[in-house]
């Protein structure tokens, strides 16, 4: 079994594969598993940044910290932290005539640094020699030009599982192989509801 290494851009995942689906509380143990058990899954790094509280939204921060509590149990994962940006820029509107523009304040949320950590912690790892196989949870092509090194140089196998319908062409030109992420494997990779940690019990968000 080849000692393989995962790497999951936090967010990308998110919003191309369970935004907007009951299959939030994931355990991406579980996930792996089903999808590659032919692999021995070595480490797992999950790469996010903590969510503010919005104003339509005010305990996005609590459901998010819940299910990182969540991940925190799983063996040989570890959780790497980017950050949030807000600003209130003011922007044209869409649709103004040129001879009458008008402009409106937006709240512009930027999450920054999870897709550097993941290069950096992706490419460290594979000149340290920590994996055989590598595995990309993600479909941003901002992370072409570390898979090239890794594929090209270090000669080191690159898996993409994507989670989004669309897939990367720069991406799916250089990885060993793309793999589609399964819809089914995502409703049987559940945290059970109810949890314990060193901490003491808690439990799935009831609304997400």
């Amino acid at each position: 079994m080849k000692k393989t290494n995962v790497y999951i851009d936090g967010f990308n995942f998110y919003y191309g594969a369970v935004k907007g689906t009951p299959h939030k509380w994931l355990n991406f143990r579980t996930l792996l598993g089903l999808t590659f058990p032919s692999n021995q899954i070595a480490s797992i790094k999950y790469f996010t940044a903590r969510v503010n509280a919005r104003q339509h939204d005010p305990d996005q921060p609590v459901r998010q910290q819940t299910y990182l509590r969540a991940l925190a149990t799983i063996p040989d994962l570890s959780i790497i932290f980017g950050h949030f940006l807000v600003s209130y820029p003011t922007m044209l509107k869409a649709g103004c005539p040129p001879h009458a523009p008008q402009f409106v304040q937006v709240e512009k949320t930027e999450e920054k640094g999870s897709d550097v950590n993941l290069a950096t912690h992706f490419l460290s790892d594979g000149f340290k020699g920590l994996y055989d196989v590598a595995v990309l949870v993600t479909n941003d092509s901002d992370l072409l030009e570390p898979l090239k090194i890794v594929r090209h140089e270090l000669k080191k196998p690159v898996i993409i599982l994507n989670p989004h319908r669309q897939q990367s062409v720069q991406l799916a030109r250089h990885a060993t192989f793309i793999r589609q992420l399964r819809r089914g494997v995502l409703a049987a990779s559940q945290f059970p509801s109810t949890m314990t940690d060193k901490d003491g019990t808690f439990h799935k968000p009831a609304r997400w």
